[in-house]
Formats: C-alpha cells, structure tokens, sequence
C-alpha cells in the first residue's frame, strides 16, 4: 500500500540518517575514515608539503586533526534537521526514491536539508576552531609557513571550506547506508524494511 511504502522508506532513510550520523560525530569520526576524512584545500596542500619537508610533520597533522574535529562537533547538528525532511516525504516522494537508483534517497535529502544544514553548521564550524584550538593551530601553521623564504605569504578563513567538507561528508556516509541497504538483504532489519525493498529487487 501507499502507506506501506512511505513507512518503510521512511523507516530506512530514519535508520541511516542516525547510524551514520552517530558515527561520524564520535571521537575522531572524521578523521579516521577515508571516505571522509578532511584534506587541506588544494591552496594550501603547499604548505602542508612545506611544513612536513621542514620535519614538521607534527604540527601539519595537528591541523588537519583541527579540521575534522570541528566537522564533527557540528555534525550534531545534522539529525534533526534529516528527520524533518524525512518526516515531510509524500508518496510520491517515496515512490520515486524506491524505484529510483541506489542513491535517490541521498539526492532527495541533499535537495531538502542542504541549505539548511549549511546555515546551520557554519557558525558551530566557527565556533569550534576557537574550542578545538584550531585557529591557534591554523595561525602556528601558517606563521611558520610564511617565515620559509621564497613562499608566498598566506592566510585563508578555513570555516566555509570545512563547513562544505562536513556536509559532503555526512552525505558520503548517508549514501553508502542507502546502498547497503538497497543491496544487502541482511542490512534490511525489520519486516517492514525487508517488505518494502523487496519491491525494488
């Protein structure tokens, strides 16, 4: 039925949302997985090179260590903001996600909750460089980077490059729970679940 449908996708988008959202709000949730883990932007990967030719591996690890501990305080923010979404899904949203690819649902929560979550991440971002200590770490970094001759002098606001790699982030690992789920009959845990999915085997 129509209901039946919209329960079991809701059911399932519910259940990744908070899975993977939990994890990534966990210690170093962030920066120990690869499929999330946040780089220097492209500008500055010279002076992560610079610093770690210097011996200075260290301190350019603890920057980057700065960059994913702030995403991940701000990830906190993220599961209310999908189960609202979740919670607004029509039927025809739902049929459209069921037979849709392996990823539909992700696309429909990126389309609904990416603006907000932006507005929403931005300032906890900003806030927490000053918590974690990343900004003093980022102003050692970029202090020491700007003594080595022959470099251009930088300094970059790193808190709209983070709050974007957190959101992809957290989309990442929502993408990877649909497709386990549409994939793998043993991550479908509940009889609605296993009901509704069927449907698209």
């Amino acid at each position: 039925s129509e209901q039946t449908i919209a329960d079991g996708l809701q059911q399932a988008l519910t259940k990744g949302v908070e899975i993977q959202v939990t994890k990534l709000t966990r210690k170093n949730g962030f920066y120990n997985n690869p499929l999330v883990k946040i780089g220097l932007p492209k500008e500055l990967a010279e002076i992560e090179s610079t610093l770690r030719n210097l011996g200075l591996n260290n301190l350019a690890d603890e920057g980057i260590k700065a960059l994913n501990t702030t995403a991940q305080k701000a990830v906190n923010e993220a599961t209310p903001i999908f189960i609202s979404a979740i919670q607004q899904m029509t039927f025809e949203d739902s049929k459209a996600i069921l037979l849709g690819d392996n990823t539909a649902a992700t696309t429909y929560l990126k389309e609904k909750t990416q603006d907000e979550l932006f507005a929403k991440f931005e300032p906890v971002i900003q806030d927490n460089f000053e918590k974690v200590g990343a900004d003093n770490i980022w102003e050692t970094l970029i202090e020491k980077y700007n003594q080595v001759p022959f470099t251009e002098n930088v300094n970059t606001d790193l808190t709209d490059y983070v709050t974007s790699q957190a959101l992809k982030g957290v989309f990442k690992m929502i993408e990877v729970e649909e497709i386990d789920i549409r994939t793998n009959i043993n991550e479908r845990s509940t009889q609605l679940l296993r009901q509704v999915f069927a449907l698209q085997d």
